[in-house]
């Protein structure tokens, strides 16, 4: 028989290793892919009202001409390229924290959308995107009626 120190917190640190695991995992799937890489994905916001979806992304230093966005089916795609500024022939970097880089975002929209009425605005380096859902797709309330 061989005899195993007993630790009382000992089953709560595997515990504590697959929490730290999942929460590693899932803030590795933000849009910040990370200050050393060459790679980079745009902050998006997507809200919903009873006749529209709404996205919102955010692209600092972008002009229209840098962005395109596209609609196949239900999968609406931004996507880009953030140009790195050239650097001055005296200039040395002591710290470089600015994305620059292409980037892709895709979309999968839970309903069906009137394709041929999405609208995108360009202000202050946020980019909206209105797209209209289809008729049937809109929510509709019912009245009850009293019998």
């Amino acid at each position: 028989m061989e005899l195993v120190p007993w630790r009382p917190f000992g089953m709560l640190s595997s515990s504590r290793k697959d929490l730290d695991s999942l929460l590693n995992r899932f803030f590795r799937e933000t849009p910040s892919i990370g200050p050393f890489t060459e790679e980079w994905l745009p902050s998006v916001d997507i809200s919903e009202t009873k006749k529209n979806f709404i996205l919102k992304a955010e692209l600092p230093g972008l002009d229209t001409k840098d962005v395109s966005v596209s609609l196949s089916g239900d999968l609406l795609i931004v996507k880009g390229e953030k140009k790195r500024e050239e650097e001055e022939k005296d200039e040395h970097h002591h710290f470089v924290e600015r994305y620059s880089g292409s980037f892709q975002r895709s979309f999968q929209l839970p309903t069906s959308v009137k394709g041929d009425k999405v609208e995108a605005a360009f202000d202050k380096g946020v980019l909206k995107i209105t797209i209209p859902k289809a008729e049937e797709a809109e929510k509709k309330e019912i009245e009850i009626k009293v019998k």
